[in-house]
């Protein structure tokens, strides 16, 4: 059975995104991310993945999984998928982990619906004006170890922590 994980990253007020678009710039929560989900699956929805910048796309070094209710959407060197269910099925041999990398709506699906073995979330100390948030959930049901903390230099301009919640 593929292993699933989440991958977000939020700020002060859950916020996620706005306009389809990141808020911030934050180099070092970019390079975990890459190094996290490279050689992996990751799954967003057709947002998303517009949102990112089209020399970026697909993500490299990952299988790329768009989920669209579109019947009519392709996206060149990407599996697309009406449902989390068919992309699931897709996958359930895998050796992989299967990353769900957003936006809001695709972080709720999995939330409510999925067994998810781990949660990486990365939070942001500011607020951003966002119009996307990231769900809430119970941290009570989860182990958390820190994996990052940055502080403000030249290169980020407010602080974070990267976290990890698993289940034991």
């Amino acid at each position: 059975m593929i292993k699933i994980a989440l991958i977000a990253a939020m700020d002060s007020e859950r916020g996620i995104g706005r306009n389809n678009d990141l808020m911030w710039n934050l180099p070092n929560d970019m390079k975990f991310f890459k190094t996290r989900t490279e050689g992996h699956i990751v799954v967003m929805g057709r947002k998303n993945y517009d949102s990112i910048p089209e020399k970026y796309r697909p993500l490299p070094k990952r299988v790329n999984c768009i989920l669209s209710r579109s019947r009519s959407f392709t996206a060149k060197d990407c599996f697309v998928f009406q449902n989390m269910a068919s992309c699931l099925e897709q996958f359930k041999e895998d050796s992989r982990t299967l990353f769900i990398i957003g936006g809001g709506e695709i972080y709720r699906l999995a939330l409510e619906e999925l067994e998810l073995s781990e949660i990486y979330l990365t939070k942001i100390d500011g607020v951003f004006g966002a119009d996307t948030f990231f769900p809430e959930f119970d941290e009570s049901e989860w182990q958390k170890e820190v994996l990052l903390r940055q502080v403000p230099d030249e290169r980020h301009s407010n602080p974070f922590t990267i976290y990890r919640f698993y289940r034991t």
